[in-house]
C-alpha cells in the first residue's frame, strides 16, 4: 500500500537506480573505514562524506589528508576531479529551469555520475512526457537513494575501521579501489596511454616528493594531455582511432 502511494516517477527512479546501489555500496564502506586510518575522527569522516558527497574526489582528499597535504592542494584536487560535474550540470539544468531556486540547490547537491546518467536517459526517452514535478521527483528519487546508501555504508565502514587493529593497517584500500575504476575504463590504446603516463607521473611525484604534494594532480593533468596526443598520433585518415581508439 505504501509503495501504491508513492508517485509513479519516484518509483521509476528508485528501481532505475537499484542496480548501481550494489556497485556503490562497496565504495562506501572502503570510503568510511579508510578516512578512520587517515586519522579523521569518526564525527570529522561523517562530516566530510555528507559535505562531499562525491566518491572519486572523496577517497582522493581521504589519501590526502593520510599523507598531511596542505588543504588547499587537498581542496584543488577535489576541485579537479569533480571538473566533469560542470558538463553534467549544464547539460541537465534545461531540465530543471523552472524549479524553485531550493530545489535546485538540491539536485545540484545530489549530482552524480549515476544520477546524471539516469535522469537524462529517462527524460530523453521519446515516450516519456515528463512536466517538471515528475522530472523533479525522478532525479531526486535516483540520487537520494545514492545519498542514503552511500553515507549509511560509510558510517558503517567507519565503525568498522575503527575497530581495524592499527597493525593491519587500510592503507591499501583506496589504491585499490581506484585500480578497480581504471582498469575497466582502459578499453583503447589512447586511455592505456593516458593511464600509464598520468600514474607514472603521480608515483614519481610521491617517491621524489614533489612539493605540496601535487603529484596526483600534476600526473592527471600530464595524463589528459598523454591521451589527447596519444589519440591524435593514432588517428587514421577518416578520423577514428586505430584499432580501438577513444570514442
Amino acid at each position: 500500500m505504501f509503495r501504491s502511494r508513492l508517485p509513479a516517477e519516484v518509483r521509476r527512479g528508485v528501481r532505475d537506480v537499484a542496480p548501481l546501489l550494489v556497485g556503490v555500496a562497496p565504495f562506501g564502506l572502503v570510503a568510511g573505514a579508510a578516512a578512520v586510518d587517515a586519522g579523521l575522527t569518526p564525527l570529522q569522516a561523517v562530516g566530510l562524506s555528507v559535505v562531499v558527497f562525491a566518491g572519486a574526489s572523496q577517497l582522493a582528499a581521504i589519501d590526502l589528508f593520510g599523507s598531511n597535504a596542505e588543504l588547499l592542494v587537498i581542496l584543488l584536487t577535489g576541485v579537479v576531479i569533480n571538473l566533469r560535474m560542470l558538463m553534467y550540470s549544464a547539460s541537465i539544468a534545461p531540465h530543471f529551469r523552472s524549479l524553485r531556486s531550493a530545489w535546485k540547490s538540491l539536485c545540484a547537491y545530489v549530482l552524480t555520475d549515476q544520477a546524471y546518467a539516469l535522469s537524462i536517459a529517462r527524460y530523453t526517452d521519446a515516450t516519456a512526457e515528463l512536466d517538471a514535478t515528475e522530472r523533479r521527483r525522478y532525479y531526486l528519487a535516483a540520487g537520494g537513494s545514492l545519498w542514503i546508501v552511500w553515507q549509511c555504508c560509510t558510517i558503517l565502514g567507519i565503525v568498522v575501521g575503527a575497530r581495524v587493529p592499527d597493525a593491519w593497517g587500510l592503507s591499501f584500500a583506496v589504491p585499490l579501489v581506484f585500480l578497480s575504476l581504471l582498469i575497466p575504463a582502459v578499453t583503447s590504446k589512447p586511455k592505456a596511454v593516458a593511464a600509464l603516463v598520468g600514474g607514472g607521473v603521480a608515483v614519481a611525484g610521491d617517491v621524489f616528493a614533489v612539493p605540496l604534494d601535487l603529484g596526483l594532480i600534476l600526473g592527471g593533468l600530464a595524463g589528459v594531455v598523454a591521451g589527447v596526443l596519444a589519440d591524435e598520433w593514432l588517428a587514421t585518415p577518416d578520423g577514428d582511432a586505430d584499432a580501438g581508439g577513444a570514442h
